[in-house]
């Protein structure tokens, strides 16, 4: 049986854009992690002062979306109970790709696929508006989650609905839609969704990381940024 590493890897070997507009030389890295020094006396849970230090780091690097978070351990979520418990299970590990950027912008589908589920996860912390992609390649299916999209997003949108590689899937929510944060795309690959519909966890506690970074691969594996 193939791989979903080798198929992502074989549908990609340049750059895949998944905000529209944007190109690969627009695009900059940036790091919210619990290590990151930059962050050490700035409350990240905030999000005018999150949204402050994305400017920051995009307007140094001459950018327009900044991108990153695969596995990154963060202290974005310390504030939600949603996300803590005791210390083995409070969640803090991000398991997607984010891309902060403007409200309003449009993202597109990386892959063709069709929707497999949505939902406007509306708790704050949540994702907000949610759409999952389910995608056939070879002998592989598996699974694509765009989390904090726009109320208008999931407006038309059905099960079973088509999306094309390359189309606009929807647009980026404001924080009073995307239940908390600023503007951002929650990307996110998972291979076996159980019995998840319209959502599934994006972020886990370190217990749970060796599944959880097998079932929701690297994104960067087909975007190529």
């Amino acid at each position: 049986m193939q791989k979903i590493e080798d198929i992502l890897k074989y549908e990609s070997n340049c750059f895949i854009p998944i905000i529209e507009n944007v190109s690969r030389e627009c695009y900059t890295p940036i790091s919210l992690s619990s290590t990151n020094s930059n962050l050490k006396n700035i409350d990240i849970t905030s999000v005018e002062t999150c949204q402050s230090y994305i400017d920051a780091v995009l307007i140094k690097n001459n950018a327009t979306v900044a991108y990153g978070g695969y596995l990154e351990k963060r202290n974005l979520y310390s504030k939600n109970s949603k996300f803590s418990a005791t210390d083995d299970t409070t969640r803090n590990i991000h398991l997607g790709m984010d891309f902060w950027t403007k409200a309003g912008t449009n993202v597109l589908t990386p892959l063709d696929g069709v929707v497999h589920s949505y939902k406007n996860n509306a708790i704050h912390g949540d994702y907000g508006p949610t759409i999952i992609l389910k995608h056939s390649i070879g002998d592989i299916t598996f699974y694509s989650l765009y989390g904090h999209l726009a109320v208008e997003s999931i407006a038309t949108i059905y099960v079973g609905k088509v999306f094309k590689k390359g189309v606009v899937l929807g647009s980026l929510g404001d924080p009073s839609i995307n239940v908390g944060y600023a503007p951002h795309l929650h990307f996110q690959f998972i291979v076996d969704i159980n019995d998840y519909k319209g959502d599934y966890p994006g972020v886990c506690a370190p217990r749970d990381l060796e599944f959880y970074a097998k079932n929701c691969p690297n994104p960067q594996l087909l975007l190529f940024i």
